[in-house]
């Protein structure tokens, strides 16, 4: 798939079409390693992992290996809250992952005031990851959460280059903050635009069988891109159908109107997994 549109990660400056690979669960697949060539080779040009994600940054390694890295952009995380941690963090994954540079390393789930005020403090992630940075092992910081307040912290904050965080038709509550983030050039990736890997498997059952209405995947991946503020959406993929189905999404996409965006909105609240 060729001329793909991008957008700008913020302030890092790096050019990323708008719709990557969410790597957690790809290695649960045979066909995990056909997944991630497809990806690349189709155009997304980010692949986002972590230390945490059982044998994904293994995998992408084994890809890397045979491939090379030439064409996209890798960004992984670190679960610890020290510097000393997230400096061992960032040693391995560049181990695992045979390269000797990593594009965007972040911290994992900083989803607490408590956590927040951990990883920032004199001997915290932040610091390690800075450190990293200094010596020439990751270009840019970024950071994942899950929670209002702690992401309002970050924005206003603009500690890092980057926010991870939750958004959809079903997780509405970011799209101010996203708005936000964007007006201080802070990358934004949206991880489960989706909605999650459980809604996910149910929604492909009813568009299956011709029940699912309004509230599709391509529905769903087209309201996320329709947020100006939204760098980039990670769905997560297993198989290389997903991929090429989330990428014919993208080359189709005009954004949403508002009173679409409302409509899925509505319809996604009758939604049961």
């Amino acid at each position: 798939m060729t001329d793909l549109p991008t957008r700008r990660l913020g302030r890092t400056g790096i050019e990323v079409v708008p719709v990557g690979l969410g790597a957690m669960d790809t290695p649960h697949s045979d066909e995990g390693a056909a997944t991630l060539h497809t990806a690349i080779d189709a155009g997304m040009n980010l692949v986002d992992t972590a230390r945490e994600y059982a044998g994904s940054e293994f995998l992408l390694g084994q890809v890397i290996r045979e491939r090379g890295r030439a064409g996209f952009h890798i960004a992984t995380k670190t679960f610890s809250h020290t510097a000393d941690g997230a400096q061992r963090d960032v040693d391995r994954s560049l181990s695992v992952l045979g390269v000797e540079l990593i594009d965007l390393y972040q911290l994992h789930d900083v989803s607490s005031v408590e956590k927040w005020h951990h990883v920032m403090g004199e001997d915290g992630a932040r610091a390690g990851l800075e450190i990293a940075r200094a010596r020439g092992l990751v270009r840019h910081i970024g950071v994942s959460t899950h929670d209002l307040e702690v992401l309002r912290l970050l924005v206003e904050s603009e500690a890092f280059d980057t926010i991870m965080i939750d958004y959809s038709a079903f997780h509405t509550e970011t799209a101010a903050l996203i708005a936000e983030a964007h007006a201080r050039d802070i990358g934004v990736i949206v991880m489960r635009p989706l909605g999650g890997s459980g809604r996910t498997s149910v929604m492909r059952g009813r568009v299956a069988r011709g029940e699912a209405g309004l509230v599709t995947p391509a529905n769903l991946l087209r309201y996320v891109l329709s947020h100006p503020g939204v760098s980039v959406a990670i769905p997560g993929a297993r198989y290389p159908s997903r991929v090429v189905e989330n990428l014919d999404t993208l080359a189709q996409f005009t954004p949403m109107t508002d009173v679409e965006m409302r409509a899925l909105e509505a319809a996604v609240q009758t939604f049961e997994d």
